[in-house]
């Protein structure tokens, strides 16, 4: 468009600049030498020069047309018997017939619509979720967005069936149309599980073959939010929480099942290493014995050899341990600890 742009520019000031020459000449000549005389004068080699430079000018400016590479261009032509060039102009210059031929533009570029139950978040200022029935009679909101363009080689079909009323009058009924006809395929809860994909999958399938027949080629559907009802939601949430709390009942059985079963293999290893050992609970029992104390029950036959802890004296200290036997004999050994 710059070109065209700076074209329509000069074109625009050459021929300000021719009025206002016409004008002063015009008046200056009236007030010399009068009417006649100034008459005269426009007709004189200047003034013609001067308009038939600019007559070649705006010739020029009407007949080159420059189309961007992100557009294409549809010509209307008087001298066409079917009223219309059936090859778009592609992008670059290219050249009409001023006054009997007009270029209508068309944009070939990636474009969004958007339909959303947030206002102002898509192409209406107001919610324009689409509303749907699923199989099983429950309300369906659907938000969504799609990406398309205009086939290039179908933009002369294009302008003839839907000009620059594509938007409005073709691309939003038609989405609107299919997506609840496939959602009243599926039940409500379809809608809210993994079945989704395959129900996006099916828009896009139907609505790819309906743009195709109209000159337009579809990128992408997407799905973006599914709503329903507040007491539709409110019982899938309920459910929802049901089954939650039923996982986390089993999970909590499974746990505390491994943990029985844990122990009970802890237990049995122990029993048998018992009885290899019958002297290893004892070493577990005295082993277990806090460091202080002073006083231990010991079996009668157990030999008095222990290895104390350290009493927090000083250089060499003798102290007593008293035993008693199972056989409630109170034995007291005298022993010396040397605390470095």
């Amino acid at each position: 468009m710059l070109i065209d742009d700076t074209l329509n520019v000069i074109t625009i000031s050459l021929w300000i600049l021719f009025g206002v020459f016409v004008v002063v000449t015009f008046i200056y000549a009236l007030r010399e030498r009068g009417l006649e005389t100034a008459v005269r004068i426009l007709f004189t080699r200047v003034p013609i020069l001067f308009l038939i430079v600019l007559g070649i000018i705006t010739f020029i400016n009407y007949s080159l047309i420059f189309i961007e590479p992100q557009e294409v261009g549809v010509v209307v032509s008087a001298l066409n018997p079917e009223g219309i060039s059936q090859q778009p102009l592609r992008s670059g210059l290219r050249w009409i017939v001023p006054f009997l031929e007009r270029v209508h533009r068309y944009p070939i570029y990636l474009q969004t619509y958007t339909m959303s139950s947030h206002p102002y978040e898509g192409q209406k200022p107001v919610d324009d979720t689409i509303q749907a029935r699923s199989s099983d009679g429950q309300e369906v909101m659907v938000d969504s967005s799609l990406i398309f363009r205009i086939n290039s080689d179908k933009a002369v079909q294009v302008h003839i069936d839907w000009q620059d009323r594509y938007l409005d009058d073709f691309v939003r009924p038609t989405v609107r149309g299919v997506v609840r006809t496939v959602v009243s395929q599926y039940t409500a809860e379809e809608a809210n599980s993994a079945q989704r994909v395959d129900m996006e999958f099916d828009i896009n399938a139907q609505l790819s073959r309906l743009f195709e027949q109209q000159g337009f080629s579809l990128d992408h559907f997407i799905l973006r939010n599914i709503a329903f009802s507040p007491e539709y939601a409110s019982a899938i949430e309920a459910k929802q929480v049901a089954h939650q709390r039923i996982l986390e009942s089993r999970y909590l059985a499974d746990a505390m099942r491994l943990r029985a079963q844990g122990e009970s293999d802890a237990l049995k290893l122990i029993a048998e290493a018992i009885n290899k050992d019958k002297a290893l609970l004892t070493y577990r029992y005295i082993d277990k014995l806090a460091p202080g104390i002073r006083v231990m029950l010991v079996p009668s036959n157990t030999p008095f050899l222990l290895n104390l802890p350290e009493l927090g004296m000083s250089d060499a200290v003798t102290d007593t341990v008293t035993l008693t036997a199972t056989n409630n004999i109170t034995t007291t050994l005298p022993f010396t600890t040397t605390i470095p």
